[in-house]
């Protein structure tokens, strides 16, 4: 079947936007993107107008675990079952909200894919790294339980961490989530915010563990994305090969320029910690000590990579079940909040968006003859008005692989 759309304003992805622009969708693929005057004739196809049309957006750092409670220990204690349950519902609010693809670092979305391709319930396209590599007492760890719960939780899918120590462990630990299907390695290079006793300055795995499980990665043509907030992971995971900093708090311009050198991406998930800000009575002291401690550092980090030029991908790393999921894209107005100009924040949501699978990356993201057909409308111009970020209801349209998966209701 094939679908012509025709907007107001065509916003690529990457590139200038297009006035009275027009894309044409044959199945799963775009045939054709750009103003309407050099658009082919469709007499057979389905005409949608719309005032603006853009790739559906990539969220670059998402979880879905079905967690209602923010501390890991307490949810470790719930059914995996039940858990995939409420997951279902956070997919479903994902693909609403104009997220066509997730990078999943970390979560269920590697077994829920499956269901999501075979039609059963509704999502967006899954790339999933499985479960989160940490050092033992690392960010993925559980503080409060014996090690050997940890492991066991860990090698029955039961846990978002699989903990594991020096090289050899290192590499068994990249091989079980290849084995589980992972499109991307997911590490934690230092300390974190919800995790107990690990402080998020420090660097986690050795630099000689960090270089085993990049180069066991690379072989399989795998990038390896690194939680990090403190400067010395953020260092030590780019020196090793590392291609997608997460979080980057105390991101600096020296580290700027390493990432700059070797290409790397920062996913900055600034969604996160201004919610964790707000929501002091439920998480954990540890946990909302350490957001305050972090905050202002990551917001300035987050300034000083888009000032020095550093690629910049969205993810929200939003982990709690609910309301949150479908306001993914209040990243991006955070993004321009932090010096990127609306069409730099887009591009950041969309075309950007592949580039943090490295060799896996599908062709989407933008609006480009051959892409997937992967595309949303908004009822406004989102160049202009920045009320669109983070309200689904302002997505009018969203066709995901040439299928229209939501629309207007019928009046």
């Amino acid at each position: 079947m094939t679908t012509r759309i025709t907007a107001d304003l065509l916003i690529p992805g990457r590139g200038e936007p297009i006035r009275d622009g027009v894309v044409v969708m044959d199945g799963g693929e775009i045939g054709y993107a750009g103003d309407a005057a050099g658009a082919p004739e469709t007499p057979d196809a389905d005409v949608v107008h719309v005032p603006a049309v853009m790739p559906g957006m990539w969220e670059c750092h998402g979880h879905f675990i079905g967690l209602t409670n923010p501390d890991f220990q307490v949810a470790s204690f719930e059914s995996t079952i039940t858990q995939a349950g409420r997951a279902t519902a956070d997919l479903a609010a994902t693909l609403d909200a104009g997220v066509t693809s997730v990078r999943e670092v970390g979560g269920l979305g590697i077994h829920l894919r499956h269901a999501i391709a075979e039609g059963f319930i509704s999502g967006p396209h899954i790339y999933s790294a499985g479960a989160v590599l940490s050092a033992t007492a690392g960010h993925a760890d559980i503080h409060g339980f014996p090690t050997d719960v940890v492991e066991q939780l860990a090698h029955h899918g039961d846990h978002l961490g699989f903990t594991c120590d020096g090289v050899a462990e290192c590499l068994k630990a990249v091989r079980v989530q290849l084995r589980m299907g992972a499109d991307v390695i997911k590490i934690c290079a230092s300390g974190g915010v919800m995790s107990e006793i690990d402080h998020p300055i420090h660097q986690q795995f050795s630099d000689a563990e960090l270089r085993a499980i990049v180069e066991e990665a690379e072989r399989a043509e795998r990038i390896v994305a690194a939680h990090c907030h403190g400067k010395p992971g953020i260092m030590a995971a780019l020196r090793a090969g590392v291609k997608t900093i997460e979080h980057g708090s105390y991101l600096d311009e020296e580290a700027a320029e390493l990432m700059l050198e070797h290409d790397a991406i920062l996913v900055p998930t600034r969604f996160i910690l201004e919610q964790l800000l707000g929501m002091e009575a439920a998480i954990q002291p540890y946990a909302y000590r350490k957001a305050v401690m972090v905050a202002d550092h990551h917001a300035m980090a987050l300034k000083t990579a888009i000032a020095a030029g550093v690629k910049i991908a969205m993810g929200t790393d939003i982990f709690v079940s609910g309301p949150m999921y479908g306001r993914n894209s209040a990243e991006v107005a955070l993004m321009i909040n932090g010096g990127m100009t609306p069409l730099e924040a887009i591009e950041a949501a969309t075309a950007n968006g592949p580039d943090t699978l490295g060799p896996q990356a599908p062709r989407s993201g933008q609006l480009q003859s051959g892409y997937d057909a992967d595309v949303i409308a908004f009822d406004t111009n989102p160049l202009e008005d920045m009320s669109v970020w983070g309200n689904a209801k302002r997505v009018t349209h969203v066709w995901k692989g040439g299928e229209l998966v939501k629309q207007p209701p019928a009046v």
